[in-house]
């Protein structure tokens, strides 16, 4: 098929690779010439704008940070929506408010194109790995059009509902994920606190009840003092504002997800938003004076 690429930074840069690999045509833009340069190599052709990307592609895959990006992209001057054909699909697969992916699909399917908002989780290994979990919103008969795209680049591929749904999926997993996180820096600090082996008690409760990814990679990353970014922090802060603004919209508590928020912020105030979202216990380290 021919596909356009847009966000190629440590997710989309492999997850396009993938698609090349499977055989597709691809178009790619991006505002740094030197991003695009790994797909150049790999036989990927630049574009000048997003409207010319769409102009040649079936289905644009796209997968950027914010709700401004992916507007700008979608809707903006030079964007998809100026250049695709009727029938052309928008498969984002950035992490943003439903709100707005809804109302990118309203605008988008007035001019006869189709969108699914496919947000991910697995991070950038997982998008080296094809192993992404897809969480997808959209129409039905759409997803399955793009379903074979989709198996190249992840392994779980659910159909969540109307457009919006996907990124209402995507806002639970951060609420899950990101408040284990935050238990896991609270454990950590306690391990310390009491003159054990942090590590060792990582390896031990990885058997149990408490084991898990989150425990894996970031108990890990906390226990040997690695803060180097494997998932910057910021990008966990940008997704908290998203959930906590939803849940404000709807009126329903999250007292959890209120105190972690709050952790986030104090991470983001002390200028560790590039560094990696273990980078929790060094919060709490600053209130609780852990030696």
């Amino acid at each position: 098929m021919n596909i356009g690429f847009i966000g190629l930074g440590a997710m989309g840069r492999p997850m396009a690779l993938h698609l090349i690999q499977a055989g597709h045509s691809l178009s790619v833009y991006a505002r740094r010439p030197e991003a695009a340069q790994p797909l150049l190599d790999a036989g990927a052709t630049l574009r000048a704008s997003p409207a010319e990307v769409a102009a040649a592609s079936d289905v644009v895959f796209t997968i950027v940070t914010s709700n401004a990006d992916v507007e700008a992209i979608a809707l903006g001057e030079g964007g998809l929506i100026h250049g695709a054909k009727a029938g052309c699909v928008l498969v984002d697969m950035s992490t943003i408010a439903p709100g707005t992916a809804r109302r990118i699909a309203e605008k988008l399917a007035e001019r006869g194109l189709d969108m699914i908002d496919a947000p991910v989780s697995g991070g950038e290994q997982g998008a080296i790995n094809a192993s992404l979990a897809i969480m997808a919103g959209g129409k039905a008969a759409v997803l399955e059009r793009v379903r074979p795209l989709l198996e190249k680049l992840g392994k779980t591929i659910v159909h969540i509902g109307p457009n919006g749904a996907g990124q209402v999926a995507k806002a639970c997993n951060q609420m899950i994920m990101v408040a284990n996180i935050e238990a896991c820096a609270e454990a950590i600090q306690l391990a310390n606190a009491n003159g054990v082996d942090a590590a060792r008690v990582v390896k031990a409760l990885s058997g149990g009840s408490a084991g898990g990814r989150v425990l894996e990679f970031f108990g890990g990353k906390m226990a040997a003092r690695d803060f180097k970014a494997g998932v910057e922090a910021r990008l966990h802060h940008k997704d908290f504002g998203l959930l906590m603004n939803e849940a404000t919209a709807l009126g329903l508590a999250a007292p959890v997800a209120g105190q972690v928020w709050q952790q986030l912020n104090a991470l983001m105030a002390n200028g560790w938003g590039r560094e990696d979202t273990s980078s929790l216990l060094r919060v709490l380290k600053g209130i609780s004076r852990e030696p």
